[in-house]
């Protein structure tokens, strides 16, 4: 069978270079997996047709920062995994965080938001719409009752937080904290990156934007980096619309990327979940560790399934008991199977310092105020063996208590 093939291009050698091979007829196959549409524009048989796209009178793509179709086909799989009407995928988790935000408020508006979020959502918020004049105020979002005198003393437009915190790996009930915002005008935004939908769909609790950094558990390949935001069609179309105009849409070529990443979400996820719920346990066990973060040492009792799967997840944190900068170092150099870096939610297991990266923002005695010490490790658990990584983790523990010329070699490098 023969393909069909563009109509042959005519004139100089020149516009042949240019043209030929170009612009084939419209296939009557489908491709099994979505392909990488990587184009910057797309033309129409007629003009007519181009202007009814560029005004939103029929579905259609003009150009790759308004929307793409391979960027597209993300945006329906994560609505999709989400139980959302839309959604709209950005180039970093960071660039979906500013512009949920920014959808939000204007000059004069308020943010409630958890006092151990992300650094750098922190960040954006007090360093960037701060001076704007959108004020932030900062809460611990397990208090209900601060929380809600929050709400009533500054009448925000959004509150924010995070399924699972970063690092301290603290559950949000959702649902409590939707119903409480709302009750006083305000929308949710919250950050479930570290969950993913596999385990919760924060829109089910009330959420109204729920916002993933795709660089993590939906690519989970460490290979590309990417945001979304998967909320309702009438706030997806407000977003769309802005994003237009700021233009940091997701690339093809990283969407392609995480949407191969989603197909194996679940057997990721679900390995990795078992793997830390063995390294917790084992951690609790050490003289050496002073205390270890992990959702699922929390009982919850006969709740809500979904709600108690946030209670799992790969993400463990444990505190060195008498170490600080200088013994987290040599922890982090004698790993030689877990990897130090600042991400996670990768097939392989991935070590992080929170004072140097992820809240590397905060002054100490702000790190210290919502509980993140020098002696905090943040492990992203991988899908290797688990007897090897824990043989990882202790050899790197006794290394502490080891002089450090004894171990040889290291791979952190401060960031």
């Amino acid at each position: 069978m023969t393909a069909q093939r563009p109509q042959r291009a005519s004139g100089g050698f020149a516009s042949r270079a240019v043209h030929a091979g170009e612009r084939a007829p419209r296939p009557d196959f489908i491709p099994t997996t979505t392909p990488i549409y990587a184009t910057s524009s797309f033309s129409y048989d007629d003009t007519d047709a181009l202007d009814a796209v560029f005004a939103n009178e029929r579905e259609g793509y003009v150009y790759s920062r308004y929307g793409n179709p391979t960027t597209r086909a993300l945006e329906v799989a994560l609505a999709e995994l989400e139980g959302t009407e839309d959604a709209l995928a950005f180039g970093s988790g960071m660039a979906a965080i500013h512009a949920a935000i920014l959808s939000q408020v204007q000059t004069g508006s308020r943010v409630v938001a958890a006092r151990d979020v992300y650094g750098a959502t922190y960040a954006v918020l007090t360093n960037i719409f701060a001076t704007l004049g959108v004020k932030p105020v900062f809460v611990d979002i397990l208090d209900f009752e601060a929380v809600e005198a929050a709400l009533v003393t500054h009448k925000p437009k959004l509150l924010a937080f995070e399924t699972i915190s970063n690092p301290l790996l603290r559950v949000a009930n959702i649902a409590a904290l939707s119903q409480l915002a709302h009750a006083h005008g305000a929308r949710v935004m919250v950050d479930n990156s570290f969950a993913s939908p596999y385990l919760v769909n924060p829109a089910r609790y009330g959420a109204d934007l729920v916002v993933h950094s795709t660089t993590k558990y939906l690519g989970g390949h460490g290979d590309t980096t990417g945001g979304i935001i998967a909320a309702s069609g009438e706030l997806i179309h407000v977003l769309r619309e802005q994003n237009k105009i700021v233009g940091s849409l997701l690339s093809p070529f990283e969407a392609w990327l995480t949407l191969r990443g989603i197909k194996t979400l679940p057997l990721r996820l679900r390995q990795q979940s078992e793997n830390a719920a063995v390294i917790a346990a084992w951690l609790v066990d050490r003289s050496d560790i002073e205390h270890v973060h992990y959702p699922g040492n929390v009982y919850l009792g006969d709740s809500d399934a979904q709600f108690n799967n946030a209670h799992r997840g790969g993400m463990v944190a444990f505190e060195i008991a008498g170490s600080g900068r200088e013994e987290v170092f040599q922890f982090l150099q004698s790993l030689r199977l877990c990897v130090p870096a600042t991400t996670l939610g990768d097939v392989y297991s991935l070590v992080l310092y929170p004072a140097i990266s992820s809240h590397r923002a905060l002054t100490t005695e702000q790190r210290a105020e919502i509980g993140i010490g020098d002696n905090l490790v943040r492990l992203s658990v991988g899908i290797e063996d688990v007897a090897d990584i824990i043989a990882d983790l202790a050899t790197a523990l006794d290394a502490i208590r080891t002089p450090v010329g004894a171990h040889i070699g290291g791979r952190f490098e401060e960031i």
